[in-house]
């Protein structure tokens, strides 16, 4: 507690210090500038991060950006596409950072693939980067159908996963991504028993403590270090217990898996991990590869049940929608004879459109931070960005700007029908990011979310209802409303 204490008045005695230094800062350079720093807006208010830049966003609708600030570092909240893309892709060698600090001594977060460290993120990524092929997705999608039967058959049989129906779909995500981790016994092993899904729940939930902890890193990535904070520290030893314990097996028994153990097998086989362009080299020791499972299960579980849950709240507010979508998967079991291979979960493309309708209402991630590395300059209004200004893309917002997406409030699948393609403004639809750190597992979630929906549908409707949300759980990244509910209904002759 004395150390929670100690943090708070070092934050607040630096963050009176920076903003008397920063007062004028974007006023000097003829930008609209917001006198309000907007985490502690975010920190002491009752929004998610994401709102609060939606509002910010939507209140200077004739600006290519608006200048603020975060924990007192300057920081640009950007609404013009172009300048977007040169931040995102054009200009990415000055844009790389998220600006996320860890700790050294923090073994899961300082090996993830959002650190900042530019030449270890390029080269854990070109070794990840295999895992999420057509093959591998496909070899996998057997494990994860037997989560998603095993899904269904839970929500049948456990009441009150019925009333918690977040928790039942946090349960599939999390059994589904363990499984293709570690992967399962498909013959005899209840895939949703995953001892995984308390720590995945935890790692990201949004807590004070959590938001302080990304407070003190912003404002001061110095006393970050001196305090030795660690961002998942709490899951260390059994995380990485855990894939330690899995390496061991497979040494033992090295038949060829095709999961995530099975790929960090092949990279310790290679030996060291280079990157032929610089010379940098990495190590794939234990450590490093148990964060990348880490990190696979934090961005894969709360993301994949956050766009099923939105998912289904929308089709109990839109019927017809709904109907449709049965209808589809219907015919397309019924053609399998209930038996879909990738190929056939890949060709559910109303699914697909329903899926894209909803990460635009609301993405998966709500916004993109990235720091600037080195002085450079923004297209559109030709502004001068110093290094260490952080930039700010808003995607909550964009997906919600009317000029993008007429009658934006309305969940409308058509807008992503294949013929619409070629409407859909460049950089304005990103639920998975966009550029170079673009996220790596996309294909690898779109399939997982697929697949759950469908085998869920299949055996269930859902009971009508007007869902409108006034606001959204207090989360620095994502968009979350867990409390929401919706009724599913047993469809009859489809049990």
């Amino acid at each position: 507690m004395w150390l929670i204490l100690l943090s708070i008045c070092v934050v607040l005695v630096l963050w009176f210090l920076f903003r008397t230094v920063n007062r004028d800062y974007w006023k000097k350079r003829n930008v609209v500038q917001l006198n309000k720093d907007l985490f502690v807006k975010f920190l002491f208010g009752d929004q998610s991060l994401s709102e609060v830049y939606k509002d910010v966003y939507e209140a200077h609708p004739n600006e290519p950006y608006v200048g603020a600030f975060l924990n007192t570092k300057p920081a640009l909240i950007l609404r013009d596409l172009q300048n977007i893309q040169a931040v995102l892709v054009g200009d990415f060698e000055s844009y790389h950072s998220r600006g996320i600090d860890f700790n050294d001594n923090d073994i899961l977060a300082d090996n993830i693939l959002s650190i900042s460290h530019y030449e270890r993120w390029k080269t854990i990524r070109q070794k990840m980067t295999p895992l999420f092929t057509s093959s591998k997705l496909k070899s996998m999608t057997n494990v994860i159908e037997k989560s998603a039967r095993d899904f269904v058959t839970m929500v049948k049989n456990k009441k009150e996963m019925r009333e918690k129906p977040f928790i039942a779909l946090y349960t599939y995500t999390t059994a589904s991504i363990g499984a293709s981790v570690f992967g399962i016994d498909t013959h005899t092993k209840d895939a949703m028993d995953s001892p995984f899904l308390e720590m995945s729940f935890k790692s990201v939930e949004p807590s004070f403590l959590g938001n302080l902890r990304v407070t003190i890193s912003s404002l001061s990535p110095t006393l970050f270090k001196i305090l030795r904070i660690k961002v998942f520290g709490d899951h260390e030893e059994f995380f990485i217990g855990a894939v330690k314990k899995a390496l061991k097996a497979r040494r033992n028994n090295p038949q060829p898996v095709n999961d995530f153990i099975g790929l960090c097998m092949e990279l310790q086989k290679a030996g060291t991990m280079t990157d032929k362009s610089t010379g940098y080299e990495v190590e794939p020791t234990d450590l490093v590869l148990a964060a990348q499972a880490f990190f696979f299960f934090i961005a894969g579980t709360d993301t994949g049940a956050n766009t099923m849950h939105f998912t289904l709240l929308e089709l109990s507010s839109n019927p017809d929608v709904l109907k449709r979508l049965h209808e589809e998967i219907d015919k397309k079991f019924e053609e399998t004879n209930e038996k879909n291979t990738y190929d056939d979960i890949d060709k559910l493309v109303y699914l697909d459109m329903v899926l894209n309708e909803t990460m635009r209402k609301f993405p998966p991630v709500g916004l993109m931070q990235r720091v600037c590395t080195r002085d450079t300059v923004l297209p559109v209004g030709n502004l001068k960005v110093q290094k260490g200004v952080i930039t700010v893309t808003p995607v909550f917002a964009i997906h919600r700007d009317e000029k993008l997406f007429p009658n934006p409030e309305k969940f409308d699948p058509e807008r992503f029908a294949p013929s619409n393609a070629a409407n859909l403004p460049k950089f304005g639809y990103m639920p998975f990011g966009e550029g170079k750190r673009i996220c790596i597992g996309s294909r690898y979630a779109r399939i997982q979310v697929k697949v759950g929906l469908a085998f869920l549908l299949r055996s269930f409707t859902l009971k009508p209802q007007n869902y409108q949300p006034k606001r959204f759980e207090k989360s620095v990244f994502s968009l979350r409303d867990p409390d929401a509910k919706y009724e599913l209904i047993l469809r009859e002759n489809k049990d």
